[in-house]
């Protein structure tokens, strides 16, 4: 039987150095946004930050430095910070649904109250140039807004502004739920289900699978795109799209 070969456990994966572009509250870094079914993972590569989070239990900061490993479930607002040049190896859940639209921005209510609008504010006219980085730090600006509102509130003890943004993010994905399905059955479920087959087939004695084993290598296809967080090097990977942060 033969298999693709994704990375362990089908996840995505990206190298991102942090905007340094200052915000409106003078703090340099990438564009908030939540993730609605993908834990995602920093490992720390190089430089110093820090990721600033709002979820249930409130805000927090976590310092960024390098060896340093933060993991966030679904539903935690997260802002990549930059201190001094951070670097992060991204470690993305269920590779191909970020892009699918699990990745929402935390823009203001009127944005996300309408697919169309939420998409012209979300897109970038292009990959890279002048223009698109211009575009960039716009989307970045304009989900700064929204998440300090979501912050102040939280902060002071109001928490329903985050579950009202948290809902309206549920909303604005329902239409791609289908979509999402299948990429999951076909990379994260999959990987998961082979191991299964593998440990059975072990069990009877069956080792054939392990004449399928290979050796891949994959290089960075984009070395400077302009993602959610920072800068970033993206990877088309076996049996995945490509990772987080389009």
């Amino acid at each position: 039987m033969s298999y693709p070969f994704p990375l362990p456990g089908a996840v995505g994966i990206s190298h991102l150095q942090a905007y340094d572009w200052p915000a409106a509250d003078e703090v340099c870094g990438g564009s908030p946004h939540v993730h609605l079914v993908c834990t995602e993972a920093y490992v720390v590569t190089g430089g110093r930050g820090a990721v600033q989070t709002l979820t249930a239990d409130g805000y927090r900061e976590t310092p960024l430095e390098a060896g340093s490993i933060a993991w966030f479930g679904p539903g935690a607002v997260h802002r990549m910070i930059d201190q001094d040049a951070l670097r992060v190896t991204v470690i993305m859940q269920n590779s191909g649904l970020p892009e699918a639209g699990d990745a929402v921005f935390t823009f203001p209510p009127g944005f996300l109250a309408d697919p169309e609008t939420y998409a012209e504010a979300a897109t970038l006219p292009a990959k890279e140039g002048p223009e698109a980085e211009r575009a960039a730090r716009r989307r970045r600006d304009l989900a700064v807004a929204g998440y300090l509102e979501l912050r102040e509130a939280l902060q002071d003890g109001d928490s329903r502004p985050l579950r009202e943004f948290q809902r309206s993010a549920a909303r604005l994905v329902a239409p791609k739920l289908d979509d999402w399905l299948p990429r999951w059955r076909d990379g994260a479920l999959a990987a998961a289900e082979r191991t299964g087959e593998q440990i059975q087939a072990l069990a009877e004695g069956d080792s054939s699978h392990l004449t399928a084993a290979k050796v891949q290598v994959a290089t960075p296809t984009r070395q400077a795109g302009l993602g959610m967080c920072g800068h970033r090097q993206e990877y088309e990977l076996p049996g995945a799209t490509l990772p987080h942060d389009p």
